[in-house]
Parts: structure tokens; C-alpha cells; sequence
């Protein structure tokens, strides 16, 4: 018996030995993680962008404007003179949070009525939003300690604080869309994957790709069934985040789905693309885990802020399809908002879908021949 099972241990280790694909892939997935992990799992925040709002600038105000930027954490990225010019910047995504200041800053200190600086914070992510605001405060009271004693009154500055799109500080407006991405990227990248590399193992792909329909013919038979189960999975995943955890639905709910469809067709030709460069089932499951829920996971700013990941994963993140969605779902949720703000990120997930189904039709090719 023992004797028995050697064999079949011996069997398997030759087995695997020889596909090199998924020795390959068994062997990078740790170094991947490890580094991911490392860099990723980040809980400060960094790059703080700042949308400053000063109707009078004063000697005081521009000081404590420069307070901020002498910091490594915020950047100031522009300058107005009314908080209606900011509330485009929040929509976009290109402000994290505003300052403003109101007239007569510098003659308020010192008197009896405090000087008032009002933060307005996306707290689209609670846990950012809480963290800037905490950072806000400390270079505040740093320099409202710093600032001479004028007379006999006090120098106060009265901080207020408005937490847009996510008042309550729901955790739950943060995970919810992110899952979305996740499960849509689960159904159809993996699954895709997974289907396409068993028929080649089976051979039944072969006979499909020797008959008359063209490649093209063969991917869009086999992946619109996952298309439809892909669109049942939104419209779950939205119901259930609506009525179990209501999370707001604030923007269109079929501008919502349009983009889930378009993120779907990115994932399953993901998918298709890992099915047609890899040579067996084991390995179309480890590649597939490697190159979309491990970034669609670390990577996409689901968990944590791509802001304070090192450069080099930030711009790595640029081709994670699902940091894309990701701004895009939390955007028409939680902002309200519509193509007029979103139409870059449809426009890079339409790229990526035209690249990947290329690249995924081109993989079958070589076969045919």
C-alpha cells in the first residue's frame, strides 16, 4: 500500500515537472504575492490632493496654506475663489478634499470670534476620508500654536468638517462596489479560463477550431453564456447592495449596468486571452488568479488608496481593468454622476477591450493552421 502510494506521489510530481507552464506559475505566484502584499498593504495616506478656496487671501491664509504643502502628504492642486469651482474636481475624482477659508481670515485671530476653516472631505473611502481629516487638523492646531499670542484673546481657529457623497461613514459604500468588480471579474475571467483550457484538454476545442466558424465565431459562442450569467451576477450583486446593505444609488442604475457590461466583456476576454496561451487547465487557473484577482484585489483601490502605493505600482495599476470600474461604480453610486464626468474611464475600458479580444482571437489563429 505504501509502495502504491509512492507511485502515485512520484506520478504526480512528473506530472507536474513536466508542464512547465504551471511549474512556472506555482513557482512565480508566491514572489507576486509577497511583493504585492508588501507594497499594497499600505494604511497611511499620501498625496493628499487639496482643492484651496479663498475668496480674500491674506498673509494668514496663504501661511497656512503653505503649511500644508510643506508637509509630504498634501498637494495643492488648484486655487479659487468659490466652492462651486471645487465641486466639479470632487466629481472627476481630481480633489480628495478642499479647504476653504472665509473673508477676513487674518483680522478674525485674535478676536473674540474664532477664525472658521471648513474641510470638505470625499469620504467616498470612510477610512481615507477620517485619516485626511485627522492629518488636516494636526497641521491646523500646529499652526494655530505656532501663531503669536495677540493681546489677551487666544488665537483660535474653528475647524469644521462636511464629509461629501459618504456622510455616515458607511464601510460598506467603499466595499460593495469594489465586490462587484470582484465577482464580475471572478465569473468571467476565471470561469472563462477555466472552461476554455478544459475543452482544450478534452480536444473538443480542436473540433470547433477546425470547422468552419472562424475564431472570432468560436470566443463570442463560448463566452456569451458567461455574459448572460455575468449580467445576472450585477444585477444580484446591486440588489443585494441596495436592499441588504443599502448602499445609495445615486446616478443611473443603467448607465451602472452598461459599464458592468463593458468591464464583463473586458474580464472574459482577459480570460480568453489566458485560455488561448496556456496549455492546461491548472495552469489557466493559477495565470488567471495571478493576473486578475490578485490586482483586481491589491491593485484597483478596493481595500486600499493607489495614492500611497509606491510609483511603480501606481502605474502598474493604470492597466488593472478593475481600478477603472472601480471609479466608475463608485462614481454614478455615490456621486451621482454621468458620462460627463466618467467618460475617461469608459473610454480606457473600451480600449482594453478592442486590445484583449484582438489579442484573444489572434491566440487561436496558429491553431487553426
Amino acid at each position: 500500500m505504501i509502495g502504491a502510494l509512492r507511485a502515485f506521489i512520484v506520478k504526480e510530481l512528473r506530472h507536474i515537472l513536466r508542464d512547465r507552464q504551471t511549474l512556472t506559475v506555482l513557482l512565480l505566484m508566491p514572489l507576486v504575492q509577497v511583493v504585492l502584499f508588501g507594497y499594497a498593504l499600505r494604511s497611511d495616506v499620501r498625496n493628499i490632493r487639496v482643492a484651496v478656496v479663498d475668496p480674500a487671501p491674506d498673509i494668514e491664509t496663504i501661511a497656512l496654506r503653505d503649511r500644508f504643502t510643506a508637509t509630504d502628504r498634501f498637494r495643492i492642486v488648484s486655487t479659487s475663489a468659490s466652492l462651486t469651482d471645487v465641486e466639479p474636481l470632487f466629481r472627476r475624482g481630481q480633489a480628495d478634499m478642499a479647504i476653504v477659508f472665509e473673508p477676513g481670515f487674518a483680522e478674525q485671530l485674535g478676536t473674540e470670534t474664532p477664525a472658521k476653516v471648513l474641510l470638505a472631505i470625499d469620504a467616498s473611502d470612510p477610512n481615507t476620508g477620517t485619516t485626511m481629516e485627522a492629518y488636516s487638523r494636526a497641521v491646523i492646531n500646529a499652526y494655530q500654536n505656532d501663531l503669536p499670542t495677540r493681546g489677551r484673546q487666544p488665537v483660535r481657529i474653528q475647524t469644521e468638517t462636511r464629509m461629501r457623497f459618504n456622510p455616515t461613514l458607511e464601510s460598506v459604500n467603499l466595499f460593495v462596489p469594489g465586490l462587484i468588480a470582484l465577482v464580475l471579474t471572478l465569473v468571467s475571467a476565471l470561469m472563462t479560463a477555466i472552461s476554455l483550457s478544459r475543452e482544450k484538454e478534452r480536444g473538443t476545442l480542436e473540433v470547433l477550431l477546425v470547422s468552419p466558424l472562424r475564431p472570432w465565431q468560436v470566443i463570442v459562442g463560448k463566452v456569451l453564456p458567461y455574459l448572460g450569467l455575468a449580467f445576472a451576477n450585477a444585477l444580484t450583486a446591486l440588489a443585494v447592495a441596495w436592499l441588504v446593505f443599502h448602499v445609495p444609488m445615486e446616478g443611473s442604475l443603467v448607465l451602472l449596468l452598461s459599464e458592468s457590461m463593458l468591464y464583463a466583456i473586458v474580464s472574459l476576454a482577459l480570460g480568453v486571452l489566458i485560455a488561448s496561451r496556456t496549455s492546461s487547465q491548472r495552469a489557466a487557473m493559477f495565470a488567471a488568479m495571478i493576473g486578475t484577482m490578485l490586482p483586481s484585489t491589491l491593485l484597483s483601490g478596493m481595500i486600499f488608496p493607489i495614492s500611497s502605493m509606491p510609483r511603480p505600482l501606481q502605474i502598474i495599476s493604470n492597466i488593472v481593468p478593475a481600478r477603472w470600474f472601480i471609479i466608475v461604480a463608485r462614481g454614478i453610486m455615490l456621486k451621482g454622476v454621468g458620462l460627463t464626468f466618467l467618460w475617461r474611464e469608459t473610454l480606457v475600458l473600451s480600449i482594453m477591450t478592442a486590445i484583449l479580444l484582438i489579442a484573444a482571437v489572434r491566440g487561436f489563429k496558429p491553431r487553426i493552421a
